[in-house]
């Protein structure tokens, strides 16, 4: 597992974890841990991170799903395998070995391979050893604690992909050992293969399931169907051939190899006693570490293993004898012409006859910058070993690893930008929503001309505050803007409740209308519910200058208007039509804290389940003598529904206004939908009072629970012809012009 010192991990493992969770659980699921674990989303993959991160992630992984953690890390480590080979890995990991056996011991020999890119990896050690029952015994060495569950998930799934088997694995020991680096975990695994489907990769070698035909690990002994032996273990073949033959290698009375010539083919290799005392070395390693020269100096006076991380011992040495292993100039014994510490890397021989460790080694680099640190040039290692030309193809592996890296980071940084922008664009739309219909604006934003249409029938409200002008004239203009934002953002909060249109506001003066720009049957019906809602929220507000509730006057009339927008740089969506200038009139020529009907607006509310009551006869500039009405409470809804509180419907619209809402609906003739008595408990107008009359200013407003805002039907009521729809409703019939 790549990771950096003890307390580091490389982005890849992080990135694999959160492949786990997204292709098991969903991206919602991840989102959610991530949260929880307070981690960023995205991971860069040559990117070093804290242990304790990815440790946290796995901490709220178990919290979430309810399991153990030895469960979610036998899950990753399964998981991580098929990551592995899905990131490119697949053909490495299938050569490291013919069975599983071979495959576990060259895991040390990839990781070594893979520090080439992931320099500070330090990942954990693999040995495996057999019993007396010559069963598999796998030794797991970590610095970590606690992670040992990913390596079942891990051989399991290799054992089940490369080679057909299954294998179950069993904790037969676990506990902490002294080594270089400090405490080390040691977990020792009891692995148990399950033979009969056991099958090599190339198809050679099989154990059937009645066991009739039987292949030697070694390939020496088979066994036919009818008995007879193909391969004797003499090595001489009988019966029909086999493929699989005996080898015996053979070796020579006596080595012809002169000592100096091994000593210049071999420049740096290393042979030492049981008690690390070197007894000789490569004519190169000597000429880099001068010390080596004199007689049965300790190969630990100036040399500490770094991989596999174990005491510098004979007999450590001898349990990872299959690993590649990595030695380490100590710091006081680097000579002056070298900038860094020189590191060896190569393999174990134990030579039982003359009881010595011969260490066949080269200089382990990665790229030309570390060759020219260590003072070395490609010409002293020896012409038959790789590591000149590993060195070469490593230096254009780093570039492409740092361009990859570039890369990624250039990704987060347009990712960072991109959810911001769309932050900031939410902000913008919301803001323009809120200045112009939605369809509208919309139009408006993809550069269309908006043409503008003539509504037959809808409900228009104007409301001004009493004694506005000797209010501004007597006290200071921040009262007055405080006092109107207060007011403005009730009414605000009503129009979501009651779906009507906000047209404008100027100084005290606020304009509705029901009906524009979605047509509805219910905009007188709308109206009237927000006009007894602007009363009761005008009571919350207090007057700057005597501190007691303001009053406000209010005027409704039904009729068609123009409606369309108007201006380039600040352009809004405007109501044209005598209807608009009678709907002032009514508000101009009211009573203080009521609510002014017109003749038009009262026959639509007839018979509704309001409380109207006649005026009686008024002289209205322009229009002459007019019957007009009051509009007192609602029969058939009470204070909480109307103000959109708890108590009611959440969804105060919808209770009220039960009729659905196409795009256009006719609204002759006018059918309007009220709650029955059953929507809130209902008592007489008179005897009414509003659940937050006890609180003052904008303590009640902070009382009023949020309601969620009126979606508006985005469909524009233009270009429709005098016609019934599929459902038979009636359409809303509109004139076109277009505004020079």
């Amino acid at each position: 597992m790549p990771s950096r010192g003890t307390t580091d991990m490389y982005g890849f493992i992080n990135t694999c974890l959160k492949s786990l969770v997204t292709e098991k659980f969903g991206e919602e699921t991840w989102e959610k841990l991530s949260s929880l674990a307070g981690v960023q989303d995205t991971f860069m993959t040559y990117e070093v991170y804290d242990d304790d991160l990815t440790l946290r992630l796995v901490r709220e992984a178990c919290g979430m799903l309810g399991v153990s953690s030895a469960v979610v890390l036998k899950l990753f480590g399964e998981h991580f395998f098929s990551f592995c080979k899905r990131s490119g890995y697949d053909a490495m990991l299938r050569t490291l070995g013919g069975n599983l056996t071979e495959f576990i011991e060259n895991l040390d020999a990839l990781h070594s391979y893979l520090a080439l890119s992931y320099q500070e990896m330090n990942a954990p050690s693999f040995r495996v050893e057999k019993n007396e029952r010559d069963e598999m015994l796998l030794h797991y060495y970590s610095d970590r604690r606690g992670l040992y569950h990913i390596v079942p998930g891990i051989i399991e799934a290799v054992a089940r992909d490369f080679f057909n088997s299954e294998v179950t694995m069993t904790v037969l020991n676990q506990s902490e050992e002294d080594e270089r680096t400090g405490k080390k975990e040691h977990v020792v695994f009891l692995v148990t293969q399950d033979r009969r489907a056991a099958v090599q990769e190339d198809g050679r070698a099989a154990v059937q399931e009645d066991g009739r035909a039987a292949v030697q690990e070694d390939g020496r002994t088979a066994v036919q169907e009818d008995g007879r032996a193909a391969v004797q273990e003499d090595g001489e073949p009988g019966g029909d051939p086999v493929r699989c033959c005996s080898f015996r290698p053979c070796y020579p009375d006596r080595l012809w190899l002169e000592e100096e010539a091994f000593c210049n083919a071999f420049p740096f290799h290393i042979v030492f006693d049981e008690d690390l005392k070197v007894k000789q070395t490569g004519v190169n390693i000597q000429k880099f570490v001068p010390g080596l020269q004199m007689k049965d100096i300790r190969l630990d006076q100036y040399f500490t293993i770094m991989h596999p991380q174990v005491t510098f011992t004979i007999d450590s040495i001898k349990k990872f004898i299959n690993s590649q292993f990595v030695l380490k100039m100590q710091t006081e014994t680097i000579p002056q012409h070298q900038h860094t510490a020189l590191k060896l890397r190569g393999q174990m021989v134990w030579m039982p006859s003359l009881a010595c460790m011969l260490y066949l080694s080269s200089p382990k680099l990665r790229s030309l910058q570390e060759l020219q640190e260590r003072g070395l040039h490609l010409e002293e290692d020896a012409p038959h070993d790789t590591t000149r030309d590993l060195i070469l193809l490593n230096q254009q592996r780093l570039a492409e690893m740092e361009l990859s890296n570039q890369l990624e980071r250039k990704k987060e940084e347009l990712r960072v930008l991109s959810h911001h922008l769309a932050v900031e664009k939410q902000k913008t739309e919301t803001l323009l929503y809120a200045m112009l219909p939605p369809h509208v604006a919309n139009q408006l934003r993809e550069g269309r001309r908006v043409e503008a249409g003539e509504f037959e029938v809808c409900t228009i409200l104007f409301s001004d505050v009493v004694t506005f002008t000797s209010m501004c004239a007597a006290c200071e203009p921040i009262r007055i803007v405080h006092m109107l934002n207060s007011m403005y953002s009730r009414f605000d909060r009503l129009t979501s409740v009651h779906g009507v249109y906000k047209v404008e506001t100027i100084g005290d003066a606020y304009m509705v209308v029901g009906g524009v720009p979605v047509a509805t049957a219910s905009h007188a019906h709308r109206v009237a519910n927000f006009a007894l809602g602007m009363r009761l929220a005008a009571r919350e507000v207090n007057n700057p200058v005597s501190g007691q509730p303001i009053q406000i006057r209010v005027g409704l009339h039904t009729g068609p208007v123009l409606a369309g927008v108007v201006g380039d740089k600040m352009p809004r969506y405007c109501l044209f039509g005598d209807t608009v200038n009678t709907a002032s009139r009514m508000e101009s020529q009211g009573v203080p804290d009521h609510i002014h009907l017109s003749p038009d607006t009262y026959t639509v509310l007839t018979g509704q389940g309001f409380d109207l009551r006649e005026r009686g006869e008024i002289e209205v500039k322009g229009k002459g003598l007019m019957t007009t009405y009051f509009l007192y409470g609602n029969l058939l809804a009470c204070e909480a529904a109307i103000m959109g509180r708890g108590g009611a419907d959440s969804s105060s619209s919808s209770s009220l206004y039960t009729e659905k809402q196409p795009a256009q609906r006719s609204p002759e003739p006018v059918s309007v939908h009220v709650t029955t008595k059953e929507t809130c408990d209902w008592s007489p107008p008179a005897s009414r009072k509003s659940s937050l009359d006890s609180l003052e200013g904008d303590a009640a407003a902070e009382a009023v629970p949020a309601v969620p805002p009126y979606e508006w039907d985005i469909t524009p009521p233009y270009r429709r012809d005098r016609g019934h729809s599929s459902s038979g409703d009636a359409i809303v019939h509109t004139r076109f012009c277009h505004l020079l």
